[in-house]
């Protein structure tokens, strides 16, 4: 089992699919490939994305928003629970985000990026 971080803005701007004309829709489309993927191979998901908060809830991955808006919001949330938590190197955190990635490895955890997080979600 895995436990993941997602840093969700990423992993959502990863693609050009026109998630920029409606942002709440996308974060709930990556949620629900969120919740397939748990289901699919019992990792644990969490998952942090950045705006405004919403009602977007799920029984199966923990839907976590940035705590403050501006730059570099969320990455410094999943900092934040890779430096909190107990385990930090049975995390993988998938990003690109070069500053987040080497944040998060520095603080033991792993980094996967987008294009092969997707690649897991498309599977």
């Amino acid at each position: 089992m895995t436990r993941w971080l997602v840093d969700g803005m990423n992993v959502i701007g990863s693609r050009p699919t026109g998630w920029w004309r409606d942002r709440p829709g996308a974060m709930r489309s990556l949620v629900e490939e969120l919740e397939r993927l748990a289901a699919r191979t019992g990792d644990e998901v969490t998952v942090v994305l950045d705006g405004r908060p919403f009602e977007l809830e799920s029984d199966s991955v923990g839907v976590r928003f940035a705590s403050r808006r501006g730059p570099d919001a969320a990455d410094d949330d999943i900092a934040a629970l890779v430096e909190q938590d107990d385990a930090p190197a049975e995390l993988s955190v998938a990003t690109s985000d070069a500053g987040l990635a080497r944040r998060v490895r520095d603080l033991g955890a792993s980094v996967v990026g987008t294009g092969e997080f997707r690649r897991l979600l498309d599977a």
